[in-house]
């Protein structure tokens, strides 16, 4: 009896096994990717000596001690990856209760006088429960790097078929604000211009602090639609002119992307990249209205943070895995966007950033406001990560400046 139950058993095995079969064999391509990348294992760097990978050791540790010292300001985690090997990892202890226990009830009043009951707690960038860290979790903030891990995945988009090309108009994907595309220079924005920030809407987030209603990028955060308050923009430039910084234009993104695969970024991303990635905890702020807060609301921890850089360093391949296509990363690291005044250029919302005095070598570096720095380097097959939280009365070093300081260390 015993016999005959277990050959029942197997037999029902075999039949599921080939069913499976079956449906793998009629399965779409989509579905295939999908089962692929769930299936894809975490990146696991092999911890090593700096001097293994040729890398002076001494010099490092300059740095290093350095911030520990807090002449760079306040740096909370200083990380790098040499040939795919983990060569060094420090973390820093900075008090942000005690940085900010003044200066969180001071922004707030001036938040409450600029935008009223539009104000909200999670940027006030004193405000130690969001910032830099995640309601005391290892989950840094990236602020403006969030732009460039949606670049990646309007690559991924473009790859699936959801979104056309990087040339189709955005005007489709906002039917319910025809209005604001009223004029035809606004109908002619692609999502390349997005990509590059020459959309030629009006815009200024430099020119004034971040509590400041003059600052673009400070009322569209205190705005109820955010959506509306950048569309409803007037048009400064001819599209695809000139740069002008815009973190709205990243908003644009994450609606472009709910509108085009049905999914808001934040769960797109999760399922397409950061599983694929091995990256299991984030944390991604949302709009009033509830659409990702692309321009800067990603929290991730710093190993998971050089992760993103793995993957272009790597030309958008993971465990063999080809995440995002190589042309796609080729033509973000591509210096074609000038930027007035500068001797940086732009990519698809990733900066280049020229060293060793040359204007061919380029760094592709994200770029955080308060110094969330990932930098990649690919002559050297180098990944560099800095997170800090140099908002106060420190001068935060350059982009410029800390990859000098480890360039000098490769021997």
């Amino acid at each position: 009896m015993a016999k005959s139950i277990n050959n029942l058993i197997n037999d029902q095995m075999i039949s599921l096994m080939n069913k499976l079969k079956e449906m793998l064999i009629a399965a779409p391509i989509t579905y295939l990717f999908l089962l692929t990348a769930s299936q894809a294992q975490t990146i696991n760097w092999e911890i090593k000596q700096p001097g293994s990978q040729s890398v002076n050791a001494k010099i490092i540790e300059e740095l290093h001690e350095e911030f520990k010292d807090g002449q760079h300001g306040y740096i909370d985690s200083f990380l790098i990856i040499r040939n795919n090997q983990l060569i060094y990892e420090r973390y820093y202890k900075n008090n942000y209760d005690d940085l900010t226990k003044n200066r969180r009830l001071e922004q707030n009043i001036i938040m409450q006088e600029n935008y009223g009951d539009n104000t909200r707690d999670i940027y006030n960038y004193y405000d130690p429960e969001w910032h830099p860290y995640y309601r005391n979790t290892d989950l840094h903030t990236i602020q403006s790097v969030s732009k460039s891990v949606t670049s990646a995945l309007i690559g991924i988009a473009i790859d699936r078929n959801e979104i056309p090309s990087i040339n189709t108009k955005i005007s489709s994907y906002f039917p319910e604000y025809s209005d604001f595309f009223n004029d035809p220079l606004k109908q002619s924005i692609t999502i390349h211009d997005l990509l590059t920030m020459t959309a030629g809407i009006k815009w200024d987030e430099s020119s004034f602090l971040y509590t400041d209603p003059l600052n673009n990028a400070a009322t569209m955060e205190n705005s109820q639609n955010w959506l509306s308050y950048i569309l409803s923009l007037p048009m400064s430039d001819v599209p695809g002119k000139k740069f002008v910084y815009n973190s709205g234009i990243t908003i644009l993104l994450s609606h472009i992307l709910y509108e085009a695969t049905g999914m808001h970024v934040d769960a797109y991303a999760k399922k397409y990249l950061f599983n694929p990635l091995g990256i299991e905890n984030f944390y991604w702020k949302k709009t009033p209205l509830g659409l990702t807060d692309t321009e800067g609301g990603l929290y991730l921890s710093t190993r998971d943070f050089a992760k993103i850089g793995h993957l272009y360093l790597n030309e958008g391949q993971v465990n063999n895995l080809q995440l995002l296509k190589k042309k796609w990363v080729e033509d973000t690291m591509a210096p074609d966007t000038n930027i007035s005044d500068s001797s940086r250029k732009y990519g698809y919302q990733w900066w280049l950033v020229p060293y060793e005095n040359n204007d061919e070598k380029f760094i592709l570096s994200g770029s955080g406001y308060g110094g969330q720095y990932l930098l990649i380097i690919p002559e050297f097959e180098l990944i560099v990560v800095f997170n800090g939280w140099n908002i106060f009365d420190k001068d935060r070093p350059s982009i410029e400046y800390l990859s000098q300081r480890v360039l000098k260390a490769i021997q």
